[in-house]
């Protein structure tokens, strides 16, 4: 009997262990986004809206087919063996041009590396890294959506509630925000608030007999740039304060922390009603910071935010608001155990569609504007707003006769054949068509006979 007792729990211990493992291999099939399968027709027709707009500026590179790929679970796309790349979007990056640790170009060429096809750089408060990124991102084939994240702060009407800081991410078309003095002017404001919160920051840290200089963090932040919590945790690290970035931030620079200072951070609302002014399209960053986090994206979905990021939460709350869900890396090039790769984040396909269906009217109307400014005033100050992020790119294929084949160049870079064959667009093009460009740049009326 003890032979069979032994036999019937070797058969227990292994069925319960093929089960075990079949749990567990189910659990890791789920973790991994589940089975493969087919595209639905919805997935496919997303698909290749988002393909076509991804090679818009690129007519030697064929998008690839939907038929090339499957999607797990959750619409993520998976590659068929060889048959095409993927459409990675990246949508939350920065550079040395805020906290970031890499120049743009080397961002880029990083981007590149992980298989971003689209890649959104997101310095904080600043877009001056933007045109070095388009002019390295040509030689990669990645297209670069000109973003910002701008520093804002929360205040509740209510005397319960306490300021939050609150990161609001825009995004803009190729050609940039319309009216892009008015947002230079918002952002310098909160730069020139970075630096002298930089420098409480230092104070505090040497009123707690840390005697860090500021000398030290400005020149880690580099020459122009407004120094941010990350550079002074970095200068903290070199002057051997703390060990590492995360034992700065979790001792000293929290939210509140004995080293913590704001800036002048403009109110969160007013951040989002001028990035919806200036063509842009407004997503909230790392709302899973937030204290209360679902009483400031109701006001701000309010006030016209159009989208959140949402890959560290279930998204319940964006699909509860009616909200686009995105997400990115964050990525800022520092290195070491918990920080995202670029393009580790990996957007179903619908999100990426969805989040191209509204921001693509909204930058179409934004390059309206500009254009439509330059055809009013043909002055050198209206053409630099133009060719901001893309001056090689619109002038390099051979000599432009008059200002009409100038549109003409840059629609077919930035919009459809359908997006631009509008009355609207006609009319620039009609009014320009009678202003020849000589080689200095120099706008002369064609007689007209």
């Amino acid at each position: 009997m003890a032979g069979d007792g032994h036999l019937l729990q070797t058969i227990s211990n292994s069925n319960c262990s093929s089960h075990n493992s079949k749990k567990a291999k189910d659990k890791k099939k789920k973790k991994r986004g589940g089975s493969k399968k087919k595209m639905t027709a919805e997935q496919t027709l997303a698909f290749k809206s988002v393909s076509e707009w991804v090679f818009l500026d690129q007519p030697s590179s064929l998008p690839p087919s939907a038929a090339s790929f499957v999607v797990d679970d959750f619409g993520v796309q998976k590659s068929l063996g060889k048959g095409g790349e993927k459409l990675v979007f990246e949508l939350h990056s920065h550079s040395k041009f805020s906290d970031g640790f890499l120049s743009p170009v080397k961002l880029v060429e990083r981007a590149h590396g992980n298989g971003v096809k689209v890649l959104a750089l997101t310095d904080h408060d600043t877009m001056s890294g933007i045109p070095e990124a388009v002019e390295a991102a040509r030689r990669f084939g990645i297209k670069i959506i000109p973003g910002v994240e701008i520093s804002t702060m929360f205040s509740p009407s209510g005397e319960s509630e306490l300021e939050e800081p609150v990161h609001i991410l825009a995004y803009y078309s190729s050609c940039g925000p319309a009216r892009s003095e008015e947002l230079e002017k918002f952002l310098g404001l909160i730069r020139d608030g970075r630096f002298l919160r930089a420098k409480n920051m230092v104070s505090k840290l040497n009123k707690l007999k840390l005697p860090l200089k500021w000398e030290h963090v400005a020149r880690i932040a580099g020459q122009g740039v407004a120094p941010g919590r990350m550079h002074v945790a970095r200068a903290m690290v070199e002057a051997g304060y703390v060990e590492n970035l995360k034992q700065a931030f979790a001792r000293y620079l929290f939210d509140g922390g004995p080293a913590y200072s704001t800036g002048s951070e403009p109110l969160s609302e007013d951040a989002i009603q001028l990035i919806c002014n200036t063509g842009g399209v407004a997503v909230l960053a790392h709302p899973w910071a937030l204290k209360n986090p679902v009483s400031i994206i109701r006001k701000l979905k309010a006030a016209g935010l159009h989208g959140m990021e949402v890959y560290r939460s279930d998204g319940k709350l964006a699909d509860a608001l009616g909200l686009l869900k995105l997400g990115g890396s964050d990525f800022h090039g520092r290195g070491g155990q918990g920080e995202s790769e670029l393009g580790s984040v990996n957007l179903p396909v619908l999100a990426v569609h969805d989040f191209l269906k509204v921001a693509r009217p909204i930058w179409c109307g934004a390059i309206r504007d500009i254009l439509g400014s330059y055809a009013e005033e043909p002055s050198e100050s209206n053409l630099a707003r133009i060719t901001r992020f893309g001056r090689t790119r619109i002038f390099k294929a051979g000599s432009l006769n008059c200002d009409k084949d100038l549109v003409d160049r840059c629609l077919s870079l930035w919009l459809t054949n359908e997006e631009s064959q509008t009355a609207e667009f006609e009319a620039i093009r009609l009014k320009l068509s009678h202003i020849s460009r000589n080689q200095g740049g120099i706008q002369v009326p064609i007689e007209i006979k």
